[in-house]
Parts: structure tokens; sequence; C-alpha cells
């Protein structure tokens, strides 16, 4: 735990930015491991079986992206009802969000169930390899609501200044999803759908432990007698105000995501798996930058909250510069060790030399990704989501996809990867120059 309070000296507020990071990014380098255990696992089976989790990748990203749309309208709030030390505001937010987001999650979970069987093929999926594609994104169906109600419970222990006990619990989730796929895959012969069933299993055992820390361990978040579940217009208002340009913008994200898809869906089986494999052995680069996001969230919103503008303005430059250094130093790393990392994940060698190919071009981007991410979750501490979305949708549609279309008819994959470098290299520009620009005393 730590107090923003304790914040007085420059020395003390990068302490305290690296040491809630810290615990994020270690959670998020578990998950990575776990990303590639599970790729290898599920490579081990073919090419075409790591093409059917390829080509719905996107749509799950779809999903996950609107996921943390909607619980953010709801931890901001937290982040900032603790930074005020209105804890029973953030009991009462905390309330409001369990209730809204288990529904909102069985409607989702509703979609997804109906679009699996029409999605393979929408998509341009090969024959072959459609059973496979359907079978997993049923499942992930499935996991919805545990997932939602996960990154929820996640969300709202970050935003009440405990990093520890979530990443710790997502690290679990990552040890159980190995133990359940080899389980599912391998020893009840299940496949494709094998993958899907075991993280199943596992979001359901995690999502427990998450609110019991919620609502049984954290003060400012825990149920009590005396106060009441009934709907707060209020905090829901606040809530759609903060989400809803969020989940437009991840809308348009995945949008753009699902469309490069269905460009690399016709290149082939081999560069549909290439394109899997890359993306994984990406997460590397970008998972800490994420980690670091969620830390630059909790504290320029408790900043906001305790009406400090400086202190919000310096942690999150503070959080941007150590986001775009630790992923500068990962994707250099991956850069030598892409290789080694490909044959960790296929045995298939065309697969691996088109995947580093790619991959390596991608690299340069790294640390202008870091400055998109960091940027986007410091922002959206003072609830500053609507012109993020807008700087996603121009970077995104107008820059990644229309290269993309240009490029992949005569570079192949190649041209996609180059497509997202000059995209990636963009946008991180642009979230700087709003960053910089931000009128933070009026926030």
């Amino acid at each position: 735990m730590y107090s923003i309070d304790e914040a007085t000296t420059i020395k003390k507020q990068i302490q305290i930015v690296c040491s809630l990071s810290t615990p994020a990014i270690l959670a998020q380098l578990s998950s990575i491991i776990m990303q590639y255990i599970d790729a290898a696992m599920v490579g081990s089976l073919g090419a075409s079986s790591s093409a059917a989790i390829g080509v719905v990748a996107s749509s799950t990203w779809l999903f996950y992206g609107i996921i943390s749309a909607t619980c953010t309208g709801f931890s901001v709030q937290v982040a900032q009802s603790v930074g005020a030390k209105d804890f029973s505001r953030s009991r009462q937010i905390t309330r409001q969000a369990f209730l809204i987001v288990s529904l909102l999650s069985l409607v989702f979970a509703w979609v997804a169930m109906i679009l699996s069987f029409y999605l393979p093929t929408l998509l341009g999926a090969a024959e072959e390899i459609k059973a496979d594609a359907t079978a997993y994104f049923f499942i992930f169906a499935l996991t919805l609501p545990f997932t939602m109600l996960s990154s929820l419970g996640t969300a709202l222990l970050e935003c009440s200044g405990n990093m520890k006990v979530p990443s710790i619990l997502n690290s679990l989730l990552c040890a159980l999803d190995v133990v359940f796929n080899a389980l599912c895959i391998f020893i009840l012969k299940m496949g494709v759908a094998g993958a899907a069933t075991g993280t199943l299993l596992s979001q359901i055992l995690v999502c427990a432990l998450l609110f019991y820390f919620v609502f049984k361990k954290t003060p400012s978040l825990q149920l009590t007698k005396a106060e009441k579940w009934s709907i707060d217009s209020d905090c829901v208002r606040k809530a759609l105000r903060i989400s809803l340009p969020m989940a437009v913008d991840q809308l348009a994200l995945g949008g753009a995501q699902i469309v490069s898809t269905k460009v690399v869906a016709p290149l082939g089986t081999i560069a549909l798996a290439a394109n899997s494999f890359a993306v994984t052995a990406e997460a590397f680069c970008y998972m800490p930058g994420y980690g670091i996001q969620s830390a630059a969230t909790a504290l320029v919103g408790q900043s906001a909250g305790a009406k400090n503008s400086r202190l919000a303005k310096r942690f999150a430059w503070l959080s941007v510069i150590l986001g775009m250094s630790v992923m500068a130093l990962t994707g250099a790393i991956m850069y030598f060790i892409s290789p080694l990392v490909f044959a960790f994940l296929t045995p298939v060698e065309a697969v691996r030399e088109l995947g580093v190919k790619v991959l390596r071009i991608e690299l340069l981007a790294e640390p202008f990704f870091a400055a998109s991410i960091v940027s986007a979750g410091a922002l959206r501490g003072v609830g500053d989501t609507l012109f993020c979305g807008i700087m996603n949708l121009v970077s995104m549609w107008g820059v990644r996809i229309t290269l993309s279309i240009l490029l992949s008819s005569r570079f192949g994959l190649t041209g996609v990867w180059i497509a997202m470098c000059v995209e990636l290299c963009f946008r991180g520009l642009l979230f700087l120059s709003r960053l910089f620009f931000q009128k933070w005393q009026k926030l």
C-alpha cells in the first residue's frame, strides 16, 4: 500500500511510481510466460490449430477492450474517492460496479455465443480450421462473465492502492491456466477447445478469490451491512461519461484489428499462424507497459481526487518515461532472442522464419507504443477518455488499416507489420502531444 500524501519530493514520487508499477509488471510478465506456454501447447498440435485461434484472436481482443472500458468507468471513480479519503463513496461505487458489470457480462456472453457460429466464416477462415475456431470462441464466450468480474476486481483493488494482491492472484491465474490447459489439451484430448476450457476453469477460481479480497479484506471497498445496494444514478452517469468514449475507442481499435485479421487470412495458414505467434511473442515487450498503465491510472486518479493537479501531471510524466524506458529495453531484448522464442512456440520452420522477420520490423516502434499505452492510463485517471478514443480512431483506421491494405498485396504479411510499425509510432506521438498540451489545472 502507498499514500500520495507521501509524495512530497521528486525522489519520493519516483519511488512511488516504481513501487506501484513493479508488482503490476511482474504480474504481466507471469501472464506472458503463461501465453508462451499456452501457445507452445497449441503450436505442438500443428499450424492449423494455431491458425484456428489466431483467426478469432482479434475478436477476443475486442471483447477484452470493451470489458476494460466498462470497468474503468467505475475504477477511476474509486481512485478519486480514495484520493479524497471518501471511503463511504468508494464502497458505494464498488457495489454499483459489481451489480452492473455482472449484468453486462451476461449480455456480452450471450452475444459472443451467437457470434461464435458465424465468426470464422465472416473472417475468411480456411475450411479446415472453422470447426476449431468456432469451438474455441464459444468456450471463450462462456468465460466472459468471470473474465469481466476478474478485470473489475483487479481494477478496483489497484485503484484503491493495493497492487500486490491482484498481481499475486493474476500470477496464480497464469499458473492455473497452464495446468488446466495441459490437462484439457493433452490428457483429455480436447485439442484447441481444451485451451479455452483451461482458461475458463482458472478464471472461475481466481474471480472468486479477487472478490474475497475486494468485499472482505479491503476497508475502502468492502461490504458493510449498514450500506445499501440501491442504484446510484450519479455514479452510473459518471461511469458512462468515462466508459462510453473508451468503449467506442475499443470498438474502433477492435474493429481495425478484425479488419487486419481479414487482410491476413487470405495470405494462407502459414501467414496466419506466424501472425498469431508474432503477436504472442510481442507481448513480452508491451505487457510491462500495461502494468505501468495501471499504476498511472491509480496515481493520477488519486491525485485528481485530492485536487492536486501538479502532482497528477508529475505522476503522468514519470509513468510515461518509465514505460518508454522499460519497453525500449524489452524490445531490444526480443530483437535478439526472437529466433529462440519462435523455436519454443512452434515446430514449423516456415512459421518460425516468417514470424521472426515480421516481429523484428515492429519492435522498432516499442517506445512509441509505450507512450500511447501509459499516456492513455494517465489520462483515464482524470476521466479524459474521449480525446484518447479520437486519437486511436484516427491512428488505427487512418494509418494502420490503409497502409495494411496497400502493402499486403505487394509484401504479404511483412507489409501488414510495416503498417503496424508506422502506425504505432504515429499513435505514440499523438498521445505524447496530448499529454504535453493537457490543461491539468482544469481537469
